[in-house]
């Protein structure tokens, strides 16, 4: 920024950005509290303003990310599914829910088994965590410094 920032603006960015780990105590805190803070003091400063709309548009990134690859994992998650019923633990063998459709996924034909599908499902959250927490970090310690932070793999939803 060209200006001269205040302490206040300052502070106020930095805990914009560290509001963002409200989510682990109150539900969509994370959006939630940010939002608050940015729309109660954006008119005060440029400053404040910018950092709220990263902030945001960060988070709200994130969870548009988890919602599609919670999307994308679940044909891996419902294709155990049949494995309980074939020679499981109910032992529903010989029935056809799909009126003759083979649905049937060969696991043998994956390089790893099993293993490879879940396991890529499970890393991506782990490391769209793992961002999150890291930069939201950096933005806190770099906003209360006075400087421009922006976050990547951010869309930008508000302008």
């Amino acid at each position: 920024m060209t200006e001269t920032l205040s302490k206040h603006e300052r502070n106020l960015s930095a805990a914009i950005h560290a509001s963002t780990f409200s989510r682990f105590f109150i539900p969509f805190g994370n959006i939630l509290l940010p939002l608050v803070l940015w729309l109660a003091n954006k008119k005060d400063s440029a400053f404040v303003d910018y950092n709220g709309k990263q902030a945001l548009n960060f988070q709200i990134s994130l969870l548009l990310y988890s919602v599609v690859l919670g999307a994308i994992s679940i044909p891996f998650f419902f294709g155990l599914i049949p494995d309980l019923f074939d020679h499981g633990i109910i032992q529903w063998g010989n029935h056809d829910p799909f009126n003759g459709i083979n649905l049937f996924v060969d696991w043998d034909d994956f390089p790893f088994g099993r293993i490879w599908p879940l396991g890529m499902a499970g890393l991506v959250p782990v490391a769209i965590f793992l961002i999150n927490v890291v930069y939201t970090i950096l933005a806190t310690l770099r906003t209360n410094e006075g400087q421009e932070f922006k976050y990547p793999i951010t869309i930008n939803f508000i302008k």
